[in-house]
């Protein structure tokens, strides 16, 4: 059991809360404090008298107040994976991120200014913005909201996809 942060805690209201280790959602649920919404097939943890499912979401039993979170903190890693690492100018394979106006004219990190580009793609673009470059967004960027990005990055490296009651409500990319 690793210390990856592999596992989704639901509250009890279903609310997306936190990652823990597996380790850690395995002692919530062993401890009565949480229950499995959703098991990676075939896989168990075991001990000498006990067996549970290898989590992959789990729900609090008692609902746990949490202050408002208004913004998902920005990063580079959240841009590629909000943008399912698809470039935003072709479509291709993303492995990059591209500041929509460059960090020489003022633009910022952020959510509204940055999406997931391929290496050729940011290359051609290079310290222009996309309509000096000549270059169209397939679609434009989103802020996503703290929930959305918490299961997003649960989902950028899950080996199971998630259940699609939980799946969040992302805009659809614009067609080319």
């Amino acid at each position: 059991m690793g210390g990856v942060r592999e596992t989704l805690v639901l509250n009890a209201s279903f609310e997306p809360l936190a990652t823990v280790s597996l380790r850690r959602a395995v002692v919530l649920v062993l401890q009565g404090k949480a229950v499995v919404e959703q098991a990676r097939p075939g896989r168990q943890v075991r001990a000498s008298a006990v067996e549970v499912p290898v989590p992959q979401v789990i729900r609090l039993c008692r609902y746990v107040r949490v202050p408002f979170r208004r913004r998902a903190p920005w990063s580079r890693r959240g841009v590629l994976v909000r943008d399912q690492h698809r470039c935003a100018y072709c479509g291709r394979r993303a492995t990059t991120v591209d500041h929509v106006v460059p960090r020489a004219h003022g633009g910022a990190d952020s959510w509204l200014n940055t999406v997931a580009a391929c290496a050729e793609d940011n290359h051609r673009k290079a310290d222009r913005t996309p309509e000096q470059a000549g270059m169209r967004l397939l679609r434009p960027p989103f802020e996503p909201s703290p929930s959305d990005a918490l299961v997003l990055a649960l989902g950028a490296y899950g080996r199971e996809p998630l259940p699609a009651w939980l799946a969040p409500s992302l805009p659809e990319p614009a067609s080319a």
